[in-house]
């Protein structure tokens, strides 16, 4: 079974119905480690070697936060800057994330409709995404779409429990080694078949 890796990044998470949700379901899961990084660095002091090790001992690393200004909050930011560090992750030495796969768990207040160029936002989550994508290109990663909750200010409490249920069976899926060629063509790995239940959302 692999070993997934939740960074997970909310300057705001008490106030967060829909990350609670999400994040109550998946916590405690076997074979996932939750890492909270606003809980664990308040002060941004961030522990560059023990965040390495971290990554080391985990075969799928998971970027979860809100979508913030089409980005991630400050800290996972600050995060990516101090901890993938050339010759470690990559670089001519940097093989240290080599083969692994990593993908965002992104919550929106907007809706699908408004991220398009027909929408208010102009540009596709895929297209905001693009800095998380080439990263994990830099670093050897396997990147997989994306799992988004999306238009959160209007989701029914219902709604975010079953979206709860999907991300928890997506982590039941990437321990079971889901392959690329699986999520092909796919915008958001939410649409996947083997996700796909009686509950449409």
């Amino acid at each position: 079974m692999k070993n997934i890796l939740v960074l997970f990044s909310h300057p705001k998470f008490e106030k967060s119905r829909a990350n609670a949700i999400l994040v109550d379901k998946i916590k405690d899961k076997e074979g996932v480690t939750f890492h909270d990084l606003y809980e664990r660095y308040p002060d941004f002091n961030i522990d560059v070697e023990a965040e390495k090790a971290l990554m080391s001992a985990h075969d799928i690393i998971i970027f979860h936060h809100p979508f913030y200004w089409y980005s991630c909050p400050p800290l996972m930011k600050q995060w990516i800057d101090v901890v993938l560090e050339f010759g470690w992750a990559y670089g001519p030495n940097g093989t240290a994330l080599q083969s692994k796969k990593c993908l965002n768990v992104i919550t929106t207040g907007g809706s699908r409709e408004l991220y398009c160029s027909q929408g208010s936002n102009s540009y596709s989550v895929t297209e905001f995404l693009r800095p998380f994508e080439q990263t994990a290109n830099l670093c050897g990663m396997q990147y997989l779409p994306p799992f988004a909750v999306m238009g959160t200010h209007k989701i029914e409490i219902e709604e975010l429990h079953t979206y709860a249920e999907q991300y928890d069976s997506l982590l039941d899926v990437l321990q079971q080694n889901l392959k690329r060629t699986d999520v092909r063509g796919f915008s958001f790995i939410n649409d996947i078949p083997q996700l796909q239940t009686t509950d449409k959302i």
